[in-house]
């Protein structure tokens, strides 16, 4: 059973359809180790253990070629899901089951996986730890007593614990690149508009974007190509051709410039990370990639920005959970005015209110041309320093989190603390450009350390060649945490 559980998806896809491990003894593995670890991870919100063998069986008789035909994955649980419930790890959507699936659910079908239910996570997406579920923290395969990173944490340890091949995340302000780097797999945010948001929660929504979890660059590449397409229902998608990733994917860096940006290697990042990062860079030194030292000046003004614009869109976002229209509606016979008040402090969690207020106030008459609206000034000095960059390189390389992941109830006592882990991942998501976190070696405690690649608009391909001409090299994303699979030793 763990031969099947170490695979990548492209090799368990291979194998199901060479005939040498069906569908169903894919998924029912998956099940076992999720059975297994459960209480340990807590990863999931929602395992669909029937209705995935149900499906399973249904694929072995049908048959199909797809690179990601027959493997189990999961979903976060702020991706839409038609019959099956929804909760943001909130109790304000506790019992919400959607009438229809998100566009990538769909897409998903299509390619011919199987679905084995919905990722724990930060409340709304709304941490870096996800710790703020209202289901319970998930844990850090690596070490237990750790944080897997959030907000898209039970979806990265999911994937490092071989609970599934992939998972799909959102980032909005790092969330699939933080845990990923901090659980040891391959994470990856595709420029914003490529993968439709329709049937995504919203937190803060001219940020969110569906990104892929994976074992291996390959894997991600072809996860992208089931995912990415232009959905009209999503008003923000990008018309585009899309697909060809993994076809494209060879690993051939020879001539690639990359910038290192000295603002995004401050005093505030730990030197083992450091370290760990300059040693991916001489890899792609090693493989005839130019890799140098630049300037980006904006990333100053990044974080800062990040967190007054994400909190406003959260404020008008979250408006609708009011007890009438959607959500948790307190209970007793009260007034309107009471009836908003007790629904919405009684649904939301404190890391959720504390956004909501943040938002509320930068919104406000009086504050927002002294926040708001500095914020989309500096939003567009960070978007216009990168295309500057982008004129002069082809990739940016740079850490993913200051430190690797912290203790449990750590970052809870300190937010502003938690909020700094932020400050290398918000870039790409105030540019909207793709950015990956691929595993780069271990602290002296044995913990992940991620290096994180960013491209131009539509640098997917780029972004995915330069990680697997990495991971051809190294072995980072080839070790598995003690709690991996059915038992036994990590390696």
């Amino acid at each position: 059973m763990n031969e099947i559980l170490n695979m990548t998806a492209l090799e368990l896809s291979a194998g199901i359809k060479k005939g040498e491990v069906s569908c169903q003894e894919a998924a029912q593995a998956a099940l076992n180790v999720i059975r297994t670890r459960q209480d340990q991870l807590n990863t999931f919100i929602t395992v669909t253990g029937r209705q995935a063998l149900e499906r399973a069986a249904a694929l072995d008789r049908r048959k199909g070629s797809g690179p990601l035909f027959g493997v189990p994955g999961a979903v976060k649980d702020n991706l839409c899901t038609q019959g099956l419930r929804t909760t943001c790890a909130s109790l304000m959507l506790e019992r919400y089951v959607p009438p229809y699936n998100a566009g990538v659910i769909d897409l998903l079908d299509e390619a011919g996986t199987v679905l084995l239910g919905k990722l724990n996570m930060d409340e709304f997406a709304m941490g870096s730890t996800s710790e703020t579920s209202c289901f319970g923290p998930v844990k850090n395969p690596w070490d237990l007593s750790r944080v897997p990173g959030g907000s898209s944490g039970g979806a990265a340890a999911a994937v490092a614990a071989g609970e599934v091949w992939f998972a799909l995340g959102s980032d909005t302000g790092g969330s699939v690149r933080q845990p990923a780097a901090w659980c040891g797999v391959t994470g990856i945010k595709p420029t914003y508009g490529t993968v439709s948001r329709y049937g995504l929660v919203a937190y803060a929504s001219s940020f969110d974007q569906v990104g892929a979890i994976c074992r291996d660059a390959a894997d991600c590449a072809a996860v992208l190509d089931a995912i990415q397409n232009h959905d009209p229902r999503d008003s923000t998608g990008l018309p585009g051709e899309y697909g060809g990733l993994l076809a494209g994917l060879n690993g051939d860096i020879r001539g690639m410039r990359i910038g290192m940006p000295a603002q995004l290697f401050g005093d505030e990042l730990d030197p083992q990370v450091r370290h760990r990062v300059l040693d991916a860079a001489r890899v792609l030194r090693d493989r005839g990639a130019q890799v140098e030292e630049c300037c980006l000046p904006a990333a100053d003004y990044a974080l800062a920005a990040y967190y007054v614009i994400a909190c406003a869109e959260a404020s008008s976002n979250l408006a609708r959970y009011d007890g009438v229209h959607y959500g948790k509606r307190c209970a007793g016979d009260v007034g309107l005015e009471e009836l908003y008040l007790r629904s919405r402090s009684e649904g939301f969690g404190s890391e959720v209110k504390r956004r909501i207020l943040l938002g509320t106030f930068v919104l406000s008459e009086g504050h927002y041309d002294a926040y708001y609206a500095k914020a989309l000034a500096a939003r567009d000095m960070v978007r216009k320093s990168f295309e500057e960059l982008f004129s002069q390189y082809d990739l940016l390389l740079a850490p993913v989190t200051p430190s690797v992941a912290p203790k449990l109830g750590q970052s809870l006592e300190h937010p502003a603390r938690m909020y700094q882990t932020d400050s290398y991942t918000v870039c790409a998501n105030l540019t909207g450009l793709p950015a990956m976190s691929i595993p780069c070696g271990q602290s002296e405690g044995g913990m992940p350390v991620g290096v994180q690649l960013i491209g131009p608009a539509f640098g997917e391909q780029t972004l995915l060649n330069a990680a697997h001409a990495v991971q051809r090299e190294t072995h980072w994303h080839k070790l598995r945490p003690p709690c991996f699979g059915t038992g036994g030793e990590g390696t």
